[in-house]
């Protein structure tokens, strides 16, 4: 009921213990909180939340113009919908070092379990895309090492994401990753990789957990988890998989009921009201004050009679 249960702290903890190479723990990307609950339900590791997907939500593009407040605002809401860790993408920083030792405390308070801060400069644009500048190596690990200097938890997870395979190849992604290692991060997210070889080169390369990215229409191939896992990869994000789905579904129901005048074609592909309100725990609220639910919900549980709103509490005046 309302929120998690399971402290950041021990989230943080869980994460952890989760990153070891050649696991490929499995990170679906949320959209909304709601979306973070139903990777839970569905047995997932963890939760990623995009910055593509908290600009697109906005109706902005990748392209840094989402702030800190907007960033840890929304993703506080995520995680704390889901007894899952959660990983979210914190762009640049968004600023210089100072900008990102408050971005990692923003995050560490939102109740995140860790983030990654990237090497592009803005204005940034998504990792699959072509036309990408990156920031001189010194430059990045200024940002690693203020961002490792900064958090209060030390399990708190420092990720460092390199964009410098598409502008100047595998080796260079490989030198830089290893530099981050050196500066402070605790893993590593090399963006665009275009092969298994190339995955299975920065895992060598590295001793901390690396991360692949599995986003459609994008560099990489959509390896399996099996394959992933035999490259030595530690973590697996789909970033906007969901989003990407949710909003296909919206605009095929869009388009039925301008055609049919009703969304009746469409009713047997969307999610009932016993589902929704599963998810969302209505019962958990009933049982804390059962004048929330006392109402029958078709198909929920036929056998249950509704129940009468408890009368509030009296509390003896002072």
């Amino acid at each position: 009921m309302l929120y998690s249960t399971v402290t950041p702290e021990r989230k943080r903890r869980t994460l952890r213990e989760q990153l070891v190479p050649g696991a490929a723990r499995q990170f679906p990307g949320a959209f909304n909180p709601l979306s973070a609950r139903l990777i839970e339900d569905k047995g997932y590791d963890g939760v990623y939340i995009s910055g593509a997907v908290l600009a697109n939500d906005l109706g902005l593009p990748d392209i840094g113009l989402t702030t800190l407040t907007e960033v840890a605002t929304r993703a506080g809401q995520i995680a704390r919908m889901t007894d899952l860790p959660a990983i979210v993408d914190a762009d640049t920083g968004f600023g210089e070092p100072m900008n990102v030792a408050r971005t990692v405390q923003e995050l560490e308070h939102a109740g995140l379990a860790g983030c990654h801060i990237e090497d592009q400069f803005n204005p940034k644009r998504c990792g699959h895309l072509d036309g990408k500048n990156v920031v001189d190596l010194d430059t990045m690990v200024k940002r690693i090492a203020a961002a490792a200097d900064a958090r209060r938890d030390p399990d708190f997870l420092i990720m460092a994401r390199t964009d410098v395979r598409a502008t100047d190849g595998l080796q260079a992604a490989v030198d830089r990753a290893r530099a981050l290692v050196d500066a402070g991060a605790d893993a590593i997210f090399p963006e665009a990789l275009r092969s298994l070889e190339e995955f299975e080169a920065v895992c060598r390369a590295v001793d901390v957990p690396v991360l692949a990215n599995m986003t459609e229409f994008g560099k990489s191939e959509l390896f399996t988890r099996a394959q992933l896992a035999a490259a030595g990869i530690a973590v697996v994000i789909y970033p906007v998989t969901l989003l990407r789905s949710a909003m296909g579904a919206a605009e095929r129901v869009l388009e039925t009921i301008a055609a049919d005048g009703t969304q009746q074609a469409a009713v047997e592909q969307m999610q009932t009201r016993q589902r929704l309100y599963e998810l969302v725990d209505y019962e958990a609220y009933n049982r804390f004050d059962s004048s929330v639910f006392n109402f029958q919900v078709p198909g929920l549980d036929a056998t249950r009679e509704p129940q009468a709103p408890q009368a509030p509490t009296q509390h003896p005046q002072p």
